[in-house]
């Protein structure tokens, strides 16, 4: 019996045509009853580029990311207990934590931020990824 599950698996040739890169990934990890959400960009789920120079909106398409897949992994935004978010850009922080901020009111994640000098792709202003759990069942022993 496997004791974690891969979501979302990709291989980097695929995903960065522009890099000469050839690494099997996934978006995401659920051990036992823990969820690991790879670091999340403004792109979509198709590789689409969303907010072209906009943190904010990169913050948004993100987050999106984050929650769909901590649903796929049974989990969901009230359950991430840490977030890591790196911006390319210290002026970006209040936009991109405002937006943050906004899908995890009420939750109270440990955070920690760190301004990076780029990220693996030029366009890309902020990533964020997030540990979160998966609520044992009400009963169970």
């Amino acid at each position: 019996m496997p004791t974690h599950t891969r979501i979302r698996m990709f291989n980097t040739k695929a995903t960065y045509p522009n890099q000469s890169l050839d690494n099997d990934l996934c978006q995401a990890v659920r051990a036992g009853n823990t969820v690991y959400v790879r670091g999340q960009v403004g792109t979509d789920f198709e590789g689409r580029l969303v907010g072209l120079g906009d943190p904010a909106a990169q913050a948004n398409q993100a987050m999106k990311n984050v929650e769909q897949l901590l649903e796929e992994a049974g989990s969901d935004l009230s359950h991430i207990v840490k977030t890591t978010t790196y911006i390319t850009d210290p002026r970006f922080r209040e936009p991109v934590y405002r937006v943050v901020g906004q899908w995890l009111k009420g939750v109270f994640p440990i955070s920690t931020g760190l301004v990076v000098a780029g990220l693996a792709q030029p366009e890309w202003l902020m990533e964020i990824d997030v540990i979160a759990v998966i609520p044992e069942e009400e009963g169970a022993a």
